[in-house]
This record gives structure tokens, C-alpha cells and sequence, in this order.
């Protein structure tokens, strides 16, 4: 490894430090679920309650005050936003940050993934006619920055599947997919040019789907958070 090894952990974790930051930040910025539901603002200050320490549910025995120190470093309110910073952090790690949107402009999105990326090519009836090549993500790793208002929804069959387009250009520039409907299909070709190393396409066939995606070893779990 030598210095080029240490210097791209270095970079890594500078990446994954500023990725875990942004994460925090957007949360701070959005209303807890918890807010919505009875009891909800009690439910987190409860859990907050828990996770301070040194009271806390898990022992940190000699780690009380660097958690201390690091929480206040950080200027984090709660041990639960230092916790999320850590974990944001460690999932993070390898990810670089894409931006894209559709072709007008109107959507704009941005998302955590490698930069080199997978790509699947489907052939089922929808994805043809649309030439629906995607990559899978976390919800949680999916931003959408602006077009709320200007994307309209195309659903049939099970309509598990959410095909999202702007209502001005046409471009679907993500969507959610039947596969993965815990997560998005983010187009490769949507994304704006600087962060893609390198793309590989894996053929998916989709004429077969259910038994398509019960064979397949790795699909379901690419739009889970890997902590």
C-alpha cells in the first residue's frame, strides 16, 4: 500500500467525514416521522434520553469522554446525531456524490453511490420501449433537489413499480423499480458528466421477471443501507 495506500484511506474518509456531515445536515433540516405520529415528539426525546451519556443503553465504560469531546467537536445536539454521523460515516466510506436530472432541467437529484457503477439492462415490455438502463440505490442515499411538482407517475400491472417523468421534457431520470421498491433506479446516462469512472452492464431478463429476481443473488439487497 505505502503512501499512495494511506493517502487514499485519507481521501476516503475525508469523503465519507463530509458525506455523513451532509446526511446530518439534511436531517436536521426535515421533520422526524416521529412528529406525525402521537406521542412522537415524546417517543424521540426518549431515545435521545437513552443515548446520552454516560446513562445510555450501551456501556461505553472508558469512551465517555471521548464521545463527549466528539460529540461537542462536531457541534452535535444529541449523542443520536453523533451516532448518525459515525454510522453515515462507515456506510459512506466508498461512495462519491452524483448529480443529474432530466433533460429541461425542471428535476434535479442528487445521489451517494460508487463511482463505478452497475448497471442493469432489462427486457421486459416497459424497459424496452423506454431503453431502461439503471443503477439501484438506498432511499437514503437518493436526494431529490428540485421538480416535485413536475414529475408525473406511470404505474401498471402490480404497480409496484413507479415510473417517474417530467411532465415538461419527458425524461425519466429515476424511478422506482418493482425489484427494489425500498429503494430507486437511477439513470446512468441522466447523471452529469465528472464522477463516473466506469459503467458495467449486467443483462436482466425481464420477460422471466419473478423468476428472474428470485435467481438473482444480489438484487434485492442493493437498495439496502450496508452498515
Amino acid at each position: 500500500m505505502g503512501k499512495f495506500g494511506a493517502a487514499r484511506r485519507g481521501s476516503l474518509q475525508r469523503k465519507g467525514r463530509s458525506a455523513a456531515k451532509e446526511q446530518v445536515t439534511r436531517r436536521k433540516e426535515q421533520k422526524p416521522e416521529l412528529e406525525g405520529l402521537a406521542g412522537g415528539q415524546g417517543a424521540e426525546r426518549g431515545l435521545e434520553k437513552e443515548l446520552q451519556p454516560p446513562d445510555t443503553a450501551v456501556e461505553l465504560a472508558n469512551q465517555a469522554e471521548r464521545w463527549r469531546a466528539f460529540q461537542k467537536s462536531q457541534r452535535l445536539d444529541t449523542a443520536e446525531a453523533a451516532a448518525r454521523l459515525l454510522l453515515d460515516t462507515f456506510e459512506y466510506r466508498d461512495l462519491v456524490k452524483h448529480t443529474g436530472g432530466c433533460h429541461c432541467g425542471a428535476v434535479r437529484f442528487e445521489v451517494w453511490a460508487s463511482a463505478d457503477l452497475h448497471v442493469f439492462d432489462c427486457n421486459c415490455s416497459i424497459c424496452t420501449r423506454k431503453q431502461n438502463q439503471h443503477f439501484i440505490v438506498p432511499a437514503s442515499h437518493f436526494r431529490l433537489l428540485k421538480g416535485t411538482d413536475n414529475l408525473t407517475v406511470y404505474t401498471f400491472n402490480t404497480k409496484t413499480a413507479k415510473h417517474t417523468f417530467c411532465k415538461t421534457c419527458g425524461v425519466q431520470s429515476f424511478y422506482s423499480p418493482r425489484s427494489n421498491p425500498d429503494g430507486y433506479g437511477v439513470m446512468p446516462h441522466c447523471l452529469d458528466d465528472g464522477t463516473v469512472h466506469s459503467i458495467n452492464v449486467e443483462k436482466i431478463n425481464g420477460k422471466e421477471w419473478e423468476k428472474t429476481i428470485k435467481e438473482h443473488k444480489t438484487i434485492k439487497n442493493m437498495s439496502k443501507a450496508m452498515i
